[in-house]
């Protein structure tokens, strides 16, 4: 059904941007992390999405005859990988991490993080958006027979 679709694209759109939002969040919280677990500084990461595509048969067939909408099947979280940027090298000799003065730092930029948060929040509250119009058209639909 047609309205069930358009609510697990909205749904699919809302976890995949709260995972991006926790993402986003572990990056800030760790922007002064010169010391891993792993060894060196932390390494920034960011979340790839990827649409989700219709494996069936049926699925494709009925897109491609134009009796199921396309692109009606939502976003999925593909991969949260490391930023391959190099680290940023802060002259202080006082450091425990410091080497010949220099300490690696996170390639972790505020700025950037900030502009993806404010990307982020604003992708989450339109799914919440559609989703919202989403259902309140089908309760509208169930009021039209009374």
């Amino acid at each position: 059904m047609i309205y069930w679709d358009s609510l697990d694209v909205s749904a699919s759109g809302l976890t995949a941007q709260r995972l991006r939002l926790d993402v986003i969040a572990s990056n800030i919280a760790n922007a002064q992390t010169t010391r891993t677990p792993a060894g060196g500084p932390y390494r920034r990461q960011e979340v790839v999405l990827s649409p989700v595509s219709s494996p069936s048969f049926a699925d494709t067939l009925a897109q491609a005859s134009g009796s199921a909408p396309v692109g009606l099947d939502g976003v999925r979280v593909a991969a949260v990988v490391p930023d391959p940027s190099p680290f940023r090298l802060v002259y202080d000799p006082s450091n425990p991490d410091a080497v010949n003065g220099y300490v690696q730092m996170p390639n972790v930029d505020l700025s950037v993080e900030m502009t993806d948060l404010v990307a982020a929040a604003r992708a989450y509250e339109a799914n919440v958006t559609a989703f919202n119009a989403g259902k309140q058209m089908a309760m509208d639909a169930l009021t039209l027979g009374k």
